[in-house]
């Protein structure tokens, strides 16, 4: 039976990021998201205000907001090392860790805000081998996601992944890897996965925005089929916007492009479409980059 749990909002919200060459990558669209959660869970909340980001070199920015004592909400950043086996040499990404998936229940999911609160996800993978994830269920053995991931499968030319009803959250690189299989002509299926479509799959890979697409060996216990032709493609097309969106200016910069002449601003115009479709808003939000604290306990959802 599958366990009937809700995350406290007191404990917050909060955004991983990678960062490359001192820029946090896909920033906006990541803002956009934190916006939309503090815009639903925290209503009349003034929205903290920060600055740009200092963030040398490579590694991972985690962003955490919780209501304080006094109702307002309070910021934490956090800097981190690079993740392990994420190469950011060499052209981008190296698939040298299987990763593996453990099915658990959880009704409804976790939603589509990135909670900090994720006592079951935690306490299962505290069960687990380090190259294990937990795989969400719903009651009804649904497909849902991973613990820190969006999850795709590969039949014939075709990615299928579970749809956005409200049960999972709408990743970031997740919307990435959608858009760049539009525009190689790639199909994809947005619709309800089974345990049976995993592992009758040709491949499974996941999707986060720190380690990028990680290719899935085995769920519970089964070996799963390998299709690293359209993982290698859309990985290698993904490395590349990242770095491409980690030398663009972010949102305070571009504020200032936009004051300036039509051709400034008509370079951002589909950057802001996408954030705002993660936002659920037009326009852009309040949030800008704060300079990063120490490292301190992750979580199981960081990667999405």
């Amino acid at each position: 039976m599958a366990a009937h749990w809700r995350p406290d909002p007191a404990k917050g919200v909060f955004e991983t990021l990678l960062v490359l060459d001192g820029s946090p990558v896909e920033w906006d669209a990541h803002i956009a998201r934190l916006e939309a959660s503090i815009a639903t869970l925290y209503p009349g909340a003034a929205p903290p205000s920060l600055d740009a980001p200092d963030a040398p070199g490579a590694g991972v920015l985690r962003i955490s907001v919780a209501p304080g004592a006094n109702g307002e909400l309070a910021v934490r950043t956090e800097r981190r090392p690079a993740i392990g086996h994420f190469a950011t040499e060499n052209g981008g990404q190296r698939f040298n860790q299987a990763i593996s998936l453990s099915s658990m229940a959880l009704a409804g999911g976790l939603g589509a805000h990135k909670w900090a609160d994720r006592a079951p996800l935690d306490e299962a993978q505290a069960r687990m081998p380090g190259d294990t994830l937990p795989l969400i269920l719903d009651e009804d053995g649904t497909v849902l996601e991973a613990s820190r991931a969006n999850v795709f499968a590969v039949r014939g030319d075709a990615l299928f992944t579970p749809p956005l009803d409200g049960r999972i959250l709408p990743g970031v690189t997740r919307s990435r890897v959608l858009e760049i299989a539009m525009e190689k002509r790639i199909s994809v299926q947005e619709r309800s996965v089974s345990a049976i479509d995993l592992l009758t799959a040709e491949g499974v890979f996941l999707t986060g925005s720190v380690r990028g697409l990680e290719p899935v060996h085995s769920l519970d216990g089964t070996v799963l089929g390998v299709r690293n032709d359209i993982v290698n493609h859309i990985a290698t097309e993904l490395w590349r916007r990242w770095q491409k969106d980690a030398a663009a200016p972010k949102s305070s910069e571009r504020d200032e492009r936009e004051a300036g002449g039509a051709g400034d601003q008509a370079g951002w115009s589909r950057d802001d479409s996408r954030a705002a479709a993660l936002r659920g808003t037009s326009g852009r939000g309040h949030i800008r980059a704060v300079s990063p604290a120490s490292s301190g306990p992750r979580s199981s959802r960081e990667g999405l």
